[in-house]
């Protein structure tokens, strides 16, 4: 199993992170390509893009002001199979990406992402009070998985937030 490239340049509006790419993203060289995930459903209907991508277009995100990183480039069936040696370099790595590209919004798909990340326990939807990286706004999002319960319709609407926060931010 080969870790995917990241999709990053500086200066994006924003920065998606995930825990690590799925076996089926390995496979395919793509974000979030596993079928049973709704990133790119989610994207649409949040209003992020204007259009539902499909998982081989990812690098098109780029010239829309998107990126994508992981904070472990592992490949693994499920992000159980990390181990906490691995978040502890993906958490240096993926800190010192934030501080060269400097994107204006971290988008941490997953609590348990930012959790790993932060180091906090108690984490909210949404845009963090105070973020890891200053300058860099942290914001917190369900995770696109199939096997999260919450309704894509309520995903989204979090998701929806980010929008607006580009706005303020390119201000």
């Amino acid at each position: 199993m080969k870790p995917i490239t990241d999709h990053i340049k500086e200066n994006l509006d924003v920065l998606f992170v995930g825990f690590n790419p799925s076996i089926m993203s390995s496979e395919t060289g793509h974000h979030f390509a596993n079928p049973t995930n709704r990133f790119w459903t989610i994207l649409y209907k949040a209003g992020i893009t204007n259009r539902k991508y499909s998982p081989t277009e990812d690098f098109k995100l780029l010239d829309i002001g998107y990126g994508f990183t992981n904070i472990v480039a592992r490949p693994t069936k499920s992000a159980q199979e990390i181990s906490s040696d691995e978040y502890r370099t993906g958490r240096e790595v993926l800190k010192d990406k934030i501080k060269r590209y400097r994107p204006k919004i971290i988008c941490f798909v997953g609590k348990g992402v930012y959790q790993e990340f932060s180091g906090r326990k108690k984490v909210e939807w949404g845009k963090q009070s105070e973020s890891i990286i200053p300058g860099v706004v942290d914001f917190v999002a369900p995770s696109s998985s199939g096997l999260v319960r919450m309704r894509i319709d309520d995903i989204a609407n979090i998701y929806s937030q980010l929008p607006k926060l580009i706005a303020r931010e390119n201000k």
